[in-house]
């Protein structure tokens, strides 16, 4: 079978979530690198395979998917043995709450101040205009998140799962220029992000992401 290929530029936020998720489940994979500031998503060539010119794509085998979540609950799905996505009913459910958590009150205001702070560090823009604002509704959600992680190790439970995994790297990057993650407030939330950053799959690509073959 062949490897599979991962379409994407090396430093941006999705592709470091793909990457960090194929890490933990040990999948190879070689990057095709896509040049995004010259448009190169853009391409109609491109959009052949992803028609709103955004990265990543993957190529597995001749089947061809993208949106960085989607792709992370494929390639989870293919290795069922990893728990993380759960199969049971109930679990499924806390699961699926928990993916939702971190899509609709987590990655709006995470995404707006963390991918300035990381955009800062490449070089390639520095405007932190909207940064406070975002920092300031974030603040209140980790409130939220405290509260659920006083009560168990991980967002959906006492295992970790994709819903944990999906919070990286806007967590990663968002801690580049404030200390929200890891407060003295907000024990158990400082817990759980300092775990995440510490995974050595985290960790592999933290210098761009690269074509990983083994393990």
């Amino acid at each position: 079978m062949a490897i599979l290929k991962l379409y994407s530029s090396s430093v941006t936020a999705c592709t470091r979530r793909t990457a960090t998720v194929l890490h933990e489940l040990k999948i190879p994979f070689e990057l095709i690198e896509v040049d995004v500031l010259s448009g190169a998503h853009k391409t109609p060539e491109f959009l052949k395979f992803q028609p709103f010119g955004q990265v990543p794509y993957i190529d597995d085998d001749g089947f061809i998917l993208y949106e960085s979540r989607a792709i992370c609950r494929y390639v989870a799905a293919k290795h069922p043995r990893s728990g993380l996505i759960p199969t049971d009913p109930k679990a499924n459910a806390l699961f699926e709450q928990a993916t939702s958590i971190e899509l609709t009150n987590f990655e709006p205001s995470a995404g707006k101040a963390g991918l300035p702070f990381y955009l800062k560090k490449l070089g390639w823009r520095d405007d932190l205009t909207d940064v406070p604002a975002n920092l300031e509704i974030l603040d209140k959600k980790l409130d939220a998140y405290e509260a659920i992680l006083s009560k168990q190790r991980y967002l959906a439970g006492d295992t970790l799962t994709l819903a944990d995994l999906f919070h990286l790297p806007y967590a990663g990057f968002v801690s580049l220029g404030s200390d929200i993650m890891t407060r003295p407030n907000r024990p158990n939330v400082a817990r759980w992000y300092n775990e995440l950053v510490s995974r050595p799959a985290w960790l592999a690509y933290q210098d761009g992401v690269k074509t990983t073959t083994e393990y």
